[in-house]
């Protein structure tokens, strides 16, 4: 094993031995046990440090910061297990939270081994792969407010190894030994505990049993705000804010948002002909300050035979996903921290990872097997109103190499077909809705009442008015639409054919199901034939606003895509490349849809928030496109009727077809939405055969006869709230 075997101090190369993942809480209770003498080792030394200088700057002051944190979460870990924490005073928890945190807030930051920029200064290309490694030791805190004391122990045996060797081979190496020497203790790290970091993952995202959230939201006092603090997230003022405003909402307004969440994830069954009985779970996924929603929504969900599964958000290299609302999260105590690390695993990640990483992925679900088959889907609460995100690029944080590129790919390519094949996706639903965090401004509680009513739009009527635009899609042969006052979108959106149009449409038609709020319709279009440029002047997509999005598709694939968020081209596109392409050379265009909700519309305008809305509920005000996969895909094969009774039919493209020759080319693993305003749209057409165009919106306003009053909600935008009737 190279360096890691014959660099290594005995004392602290305390064997790797294969261990068992967290099932229950007998299984948490032996890991603690075992963790208690190498806790008791690993920290004894770890307390040490601070008077040695056996190491040299400026490596000792890395050592020294990180050795600090460690025994503050050592700390915390024992006072959560003794219940000590239980009784401590908010003023208490609130300093403990900033403590562990502090390193890395904006304002100290700058002087971060968290920042690549500074280790990078510090101490070279070596403090770049010390910068990751203490990114991995920071989920020392979660460990330690979840009592798993040996995942605490082993990355404290980590931070030992690499301590170690500094103090021997490193002492008097070059910056190359020394940046080799910490790769491959962090490289071995990964690759020896793959098999406990992805099975424990695999088993809090599917086992009720996995219960450390879970008991937090249905056991605590959300009248105290010092339940949010035993999440072991960093609390800001906004989950404070939220929590608070929760609490003080009438019991039937939180009742009723918690059985619109609810219930549109049973109509995600019910709506295709399906049924839940078989299965078992839901996973839930939401922004801490909404527990007392979500507890309602646990106690829906078991009546109807469903039991919640409340992971944490992921965190670590190893499982480290694109999306940070994998569970459970909070606001990210800095957004340019995450944003450095998002590529950590390009410091360890090889063929040899990939293969690691999918061995013990199948042993995973092999071993859960049963909980999988009882997965419903997620159950995802939205948030929106975070202040504007714009990343810095540092050439000191890690990137993928185009070869980790490729190998990511082919690792995601597989590992869709293996969860599909534990969990079909034509046997599962979801359900998504958004609401504001008070960042949004001023008017965060009138505008938390307009969403509520947004979120709870009749679906009757829109229904009917959506119908009347199907029907004339239904007679095209493709759309054409096209941007006005600055936007240069030109598309040709070309339309799945129809057998036979009294049994078939294109089109589903999409009220408030499982995506909230209601108002769309939306098709897979066929790729040939799909022409032009889609273009927005600003949108926020993940997160990121992205200033003059530009993407040119040419037979439904993109061929070219940026923006104007940097001055160096090169930067905007490998934003864009990282974001919405998700690292992919190409993708289709999955979505063409027509979004019918005005009255989402006139309140991003109203109060000036139109660019901050989720792509959940700015998708319903315009028409959008979206980039990657279908809206169907691993259930293309599930017939979807629409209330007229008619099949839709458009659930495929000629990529996705590959499903049934070639499932690692038919997929790509995302689905990015883009939205064009109707303040920026033009037309949108319905072009026959034969040439005739038949306008569904002109001027930016829906004009075809049925759906005029999808108008009224924008009549005078700058006046008093227009009524829905």
């Amino acid at each position: 094993m190279g360096i890691r075997g014959n660099m290594t101090c005995p004392m602290w190369s305390l064997g790797k031995e294969k261990l068992q993942t967290m099932t229950d809480q007998k299984q948490l209770e032996e890991d603690r046990r075992a963790a208690a003498e190498r806790r008791k080792l690993a920290e004894e030394r770890i307390f040490q440090i601070a008077d040695e200088h056996s190491v040299r700057e400026p490596y000792r002051e890395f050592f020294r910061r990180t050795a600090d944190f460690l025994l503050m979460c050592a700390d915390a870990a024992d006072r959560t297990l003794s219940g000590e924490l239980d009784s401590a005073p908010l003023e208490e928890l609130s300093a403990l939270n900033h403590a562990l945190y502090a390193d890395i807030l904006p304002e100290n930051y700058p002087e971060s081994w968290g920042n690549p920029v500074y280790a990078a200064g510090k101490a070279g290309e070596a403090g770049r792969y010390l910068s990751a490694v203490y990114a991995e030791i920071r989920t020392a805190v979660y460990a330690a407010f979840e009592g798993r004391t040996l995942d605490l122990a082993i990355l404290e045996e980590l931070f030992l190894e690499l301590y170690s060797f500094f103090e021997t081979a490193g002492k008097e190496s070059g910056e190359t030994d020394i940046q080799k020497g910490v790769r491959d203790i962090l490289y071995y790290h990964m690759f020896d505990y793959a098999d406990r970091m992805i099975p424990d993952r695999n088993r809090e995202s599917l086992d009720p049993e996995a219960d450390f959230g879970k008991k937090l939201v249905m056991e605590s006092d959300l009248a105290d705000p010092r339940y949010l603090y035993r999440f072991g997230e960093y609390i800001s003022p906004t989950e404070l804010r939220t929590a608070e405003y929760m609490a003080g909402l009438p019991e039937e307004t939180v009742r009723k948002m918690a059985d619109t969440f609810t219930g549109g994830y049973l109509d995600g069954f019910r709506v295709s002909g399906r049924t839940w009985e078989k299965k078992k779970t839901v996973q839930f996924r939401w922004h801490l300050g909404f527990e007392r929603m979500m507890r309602i929504a646990v106690e829906n969900f078991r009546r109807e035979g469903l039991e919640a599964v409340l992971p944490r958000r992921i965190h670590g290299a190893m499982n480290q996903a694109r999306s940070r609302e994998t569970g459970y999260y909070a606001t990210s105590p800095n957004r340019q921290y995450d944003y450095d690390h998002r590529y950590d695993m390009a410091a360890w990640y090889d063929k040899a990872m990939k293969e690691r990483k999918l061995e013990v992925l199948r042993t995973s679900y092999a071993d859960l097997e049963e909980l999988a088959a009882g997965y419903a889907g997620p159950a995802v609460l939205e948030v929106f109103g975070e202040p504007a995100f714009h990343p810095e690029n540092r050439k000191e944080a890690f990137s993928l190499t185009e070869k980790q590129e490729k190998l990511i790919l082919a690792y995601t390519s597989e590992t869709m077909q293996l969860v599909n094949r534990y969990i079909p996706g034509d046997e599962t639903t979801f359900t998504i809705i958004a609401f504001p965090l008070p960042d949004i401004g001023e008017k965060y509680e009138e505008i938390f009442r307009e969403t509520i009513r947004v979120n709870t739009l009749d679906n009757d009527r829109y229904r009917k008015i959506q119908q009347k635009m199907i029907d004339v899609l239904d007679t095209a042969e493709y759309a054409e639409i096209h941007g006005k006052d600055g936007n240069r979108t030109n598309l040709r959106i070309a339309l799945c054919p129809l057998m036979d149009r009294s049994r078939e449409s294109r089109f589903e038609n999409c009220v408030a199901d499982v995506n909230i709020p209601l108002g769309e319709i939306f098709t897979s279009p066929k790729l040939e034939g799909t022409e032009g440029l889609l273009h927005v002047q600003n949108v926020f997509i993940d997160g990121y606003h992205f200033r003059d999005l530009e993407i040119r598709f040419a037979n439904g694939r993109t061929v070219s895509a940026t923006c104007r968020n940097f001055d160096r081209e090169e930067e905007n596109r490998k934003l864009v490349r990282q974001v919405i392409l998700r690292d992919h050379e190409t993708l289709p265009m999955g979505e063409f849809a027509i979004g019918t909700n005005t009255s989402a519309y006139a309140m991003g305008i109203r109060y000036g928030i139109q660019a901050q809305l989720p792509i959940l509920i700015a998708e319903k005000t315009g028409p959008h496109f979206a980039v990657g996969d279908t809206c169907y895909s691993w259930s293309e094969d599930v017939a979807v009727f629409n209330p007229d009774g008619r099949e839709m039919v458009a659930k495929e493209n000629e990529i996705s077809r590959l499903r049934t020759t070639d499932p690692g080319k038919a997929y790509f693993g995302c689905h990015t939405d883009i939205t064009i305003p109707y303040a920026e749209l033009d037309t949108v057409l319905a072009v026959r055969a034969d040439g005739e165009k038949t306008a569904l919106i002109r001027g930016g306003r829906f004009v075809l006869p049925g759906t005029e009053e999808l108008n009224e909600p924008l009549q005078d935008l700058s006046g008093e709230k227009t009524e829905e009737k």
